[in-house]
């Protein structure tokens, strides 16, 4: 809202510096740090009201023993991030960008679906929480409006089914009429893959805070013509709009992350990490570099795969041997090094160094001529 009352005041007053809010960085810049302070003022009065109604995270009778000490902790913090990007990106954004409306919906959409699982769970005492198939009915919802999106809108008509090959010049991947179902595909996998993150105190708030900051790099280059063309990437005029969100994404989660670490003081519950995780790769797929989700999102990849192979081949041993076998002590993995009494803290901070090298990793992807 901002964004076009200050460019309103320009273009009939000019007065003297207001040009500057025109500047991405600048509106970026105001984006995080509204989304900080916000966080800061709203996450103790959530945090006291979820106590009030007894909003407390259920703690597995199969999980760690060392996780019954977390039992009273409030969840649905996942309510204090989306407050505190949803307001900034509208005060600071082009609200009319598509890419910014694409992450948005996507943000609201999935973040009341793990609502609505959360308060499930936790309200109504119901024991899985919102049924498997109606969660990934929305998934698949959202990933159909977004890969439609993407397909027929101009702002992508240049590229609309190509996504980029990460490490190979001038070498695009192109979907073709498999492109819907691979972007509905992504969404629901990246958004599932943060939820199973969301297991130790400030892990998947922290990392996604890593993988931010370097998806803020790849989206301001993909919407900034000299540099995209500097470094032989798709240009996408417009995409680096996207930056404000990711701003404020990064203020929020950094405020979020105060009252999260070890020992948290609230859980973001599936109201967080399915909005988190579905932005995440709403962003990846409309900036093109979905390929590379596998690395900049390798920790999500990998808690994935975990759950994966050892649901995989616990079936497969029980049906050969009469007995279930497991590859991991617990999964998701982070569980696994729980197990090995590998301390909360020491686990979060190893993940947070392997998810900078893997940004680090991504960011060299650029095909440089």
């Amino acid at each position: 809202m901002f964004y076009y009352l200050f460019d309103y005041i320009n273009e009939i007053f000019n007065p003297p510096g207001f040009d500057v809010f025109r500047f991405l960085s600048f509106r970026s810049a105001l984006s995080a740090i509204t989304a900080l302070v916000m966080s800061f003022m709203i996450a103790p009065k959530i945090i006291r009201k979820l106590k009030e109604s007894q909003i407390d995270q259920p703690i597995r009778d199969d999980g760690p023993k060392t996780h019954k000490k977390k039992a009273g902790t409030p969840t649905m913090g996942g309510i204090i991030i989306l407050l505190s990007v949803i307001v900034p990106v509208l005060l600071w954004s082009d609200i009319k960008s598509k890419f910014i409306l694409l992450v948005l919906f996507a943000t609201i959409v999935l973040g009341f679906i793990g609502f609505l699982d959360d308060y499930l769970k936790v309200v109504r005492k119901l024991p899985t929480g919102l049924i498997a198939r109606y969660k990934l009915m929305g998934q698949i919802f959202v990933g159909l409006v977004v890969g439609t999106a993407v397909y027929y809108l101009p702002e992508f008509a240049q590229y609309n089914t190509q996504t980029t090959l990460p490490f190979f010049k001038n070498l695009n991947w192109d979907f073709s009429y498999l492109y819907i179902p691979w972007v509905v595909f992504i969404i629901t996998a990246t958004s599932n893959a943060v939820n199973l993150t969301d297991g130790l105190d400030g892990l998947a708030i922290g990392t996604m805070i890593i993988v931010m900051l370097a998806l803020a790099i790849l989206a301001y280059v993909t919407g900034n013509v000299i540099y995209a063309d500097y470094l032989n990437i798709m240009y996408l005029p417009g995409s680096g709009e996207l930056t404000v969100f990711i701003a404020a994404l990064i203020g929020a989660g950094l405020g979020f992350l105060w009252y999260n670490f070890y020992p948290a003081d609230v859980f973001m519950g599936d109201t967080g990490s399915l909005a988190l995780g579905g932005a995440f790769g709403v962003m990846m797929i409309v900036i093109k570099k979905d390929l590379l989700i596998p690395i900049l999102g390798g920790i999500y990849f990998a808690e994935t795969l975990s759950v994966i192979i050892q649901r995989l081949y616990f079936k497969y041993t029980k049906r050969k041997y009469g007995e279930g076998r497991r590859v991991f002590k617990m999964a998701p993995i982070h569980h696994h090094f729980e197990q090995l009494n590998w301390a909360e803290p020491k686990i979060v901070v190893r993940f947070y160094i392997i998810t900078i090298i893997l940004a680090i990793i991504s960011l060299t992807s650029f095909k440089i001529r």
